[in-house]
């Protein structure tokens, strides 16, 4: 009997804007923080540190990206 593994991917089927990205991206950090408290609750430690690890990065790219949306407003001066 094989034993398949699967794993979530994410795919890009269709062309977003930034601003989706970048909510994208803090909805998968959001999930992958939530799965990491999971996995230290049921003790495994292993899987919560790989977890926190890729909730990490996610984080750090959404601030990236919201960050480098913030650049591109212009707000107009008051007079």
């Amino acid at each position: 009997m094989q034993e398949t593994q699967a794993s979530w991917k994410m795919v890009n089927t269709m062309p977003q804007s930034e601003y989706d990205n970048a909510a994208d991206l803090h909805i998968y950090a959001a999930h992958a923080h939530t799965a990491a408290a999971a996995a230290h609750h049921r003790g495994d430690h292993e899987a919560a540190e790989e977890l926190s690890t890729k909730a990490q990065d996610y984080s750090m790219a959404a601030s990236e990206k919201t960050l480098e949306i913030a650049k591109q407003i212009h707000v107009p001066m008051r007079a």
